[in-house]
């Protein structure tokens, strides 16, 4: 008989890395996907919305062999609340170690997976007791989608593909590309993802949209809404830059390493995972820096270092490795026959 593996996806079900995951492994097991059900009932809304919330989760791990979650949040809050009736496997990308992480009981999870060695020490360092249980298996997306024009010549073309917050620090990055161009650099800026709205972030965007417009770089400032074809979107970026000052494993980044976009990233913890010392600075004066040196190499050495950027992609961070290490997971935990 086919076992049984419950999937539920925290953060308002958000898949966008999970899909792939759930795909191999409903070719294995019989996946019981968690659906959140909420009623309208004027009458007694909270209490009604609680106990199907609570009934939902319930009802997935009683059915299902295993149980896995997409996201330390509040769906493992509830559930590590409940009688243990299998093996709980769950995967934290960043922010639920503090957001959530604190709220959960983790003596029923039997297997924790992090996202970088990064995210590893951090979570270790708050619950030292459940350190044995942690595994760590990187981001991975189908890379062969993302195929690079490596003959285009270099144009001054910088990317960042981020949502409006503040952690992403684009504010800088809209200053360092005015400072380039005053240098005589011509610099142009492109950033995809859209706005969020919300306390601190309508602000942040409307900060930077009146810095675009105080420095004059509305010919050199490009916003874009929601990228819908990241491969073609990344294909006309020269550069990529994370100006991040926390990640978990920033999948945007490798796909624009395997894009053959040249990448630089802040130092952020656990940048270094990702990737080479050379590409890593700590302020916008050394990002312009290697900005400049990157310009001023040969085109043929510019094209090496970009064929380097995709090797090193597909080497790290090929999905069919971080499926074959969740199976293993997986499998690990079932119990046999």
């Amino acid at each position: 008989m086919t076992k049984k593996i419950g999937l539920l996806v925290g953060e308002q079900g958000d898949w966008k890395f999970f899909h792939e995951i759930a795909a191999d492994l409903g070719r294995i097991y019989e996946p019981v996907v968690f659906e959140r059900k909420v009623y309208q009932t004027p009458l007694l809304y909270g209490r009604l919305n609680r106990w199907a919330f609570s009934r939902g989760i319930r009802t997935v791990l009683k059915k299902s062999d295993l149980t896995f979650f997409e996201w330390a949040s509040e769906l493992l809050i509830e559930a590590t609340r409940m009688p243990k009736y299998g093996p709980i496997a769950v995967r934290l990308h960043s922010y639920e170690l503090y957001a959530w992480a604190p709220h959960i009981n983790w003596d029923p999870v039997d297997r924790i997976i992090l996202v970088s060695q990064a995210m590893q020490r951090k979570f270790n360092a708050l619950f030292p007791d459940q350190a044995h249980k942690t595994t760590v298996i990187y981001n991975a997306k189908p890379l062969d989608r993302f195929y690079p024009d490596m003959d285009r010549p270099f144009g001054f073309d910088l990317g960042m593909l981020c949502a409006f917050y503040p952690r992403k620090r684009i504010y800088e990055i809209v200053i360092a590309v005015h400072e380039l161009r005053q240098k005589g650099f011509p610099a142009r800026l492109h950033v995809a993802g859209g706005r969020i709205t919300g306390p601190d972030l309508d602000e942040y965007y409307v900060s930077i949209q009146q810095l675009v417009d105080r420095l004059d770089l509305r010919d050199s400032v490009f916003f874009y809404d929601h990228i819908t074809d990241t491969p073609e979107w990344l294909r006309q970026i020269d550069m990529f830059i994370s100006n991040s000052y926390w990640e978990g494993h920033q999948v945007s980044l490798v796909e624009a390493m395997a894009s053959g976009c040249y990448c630089l990233s802040h130092f952020w913890d656990g940048a270094e995972e990702v990737l080479p010392g050379d590409n890593l600075y700590i302020g916008e004066s050394e990002l312009q820096e290697k900005i400049i040196a990157y310009s001023r190499l040969p085109a043929n050495d510019q094209k090496q270092l970009r064929e380097d950027m995709r090797r090193l992609a597909c080497e790290k961070f090929d999905l069919q490795d971080q499926l074959s290490q969740i199976r293993a997971v997986v499998a690990g935990l079932l119990p046999a026959g």
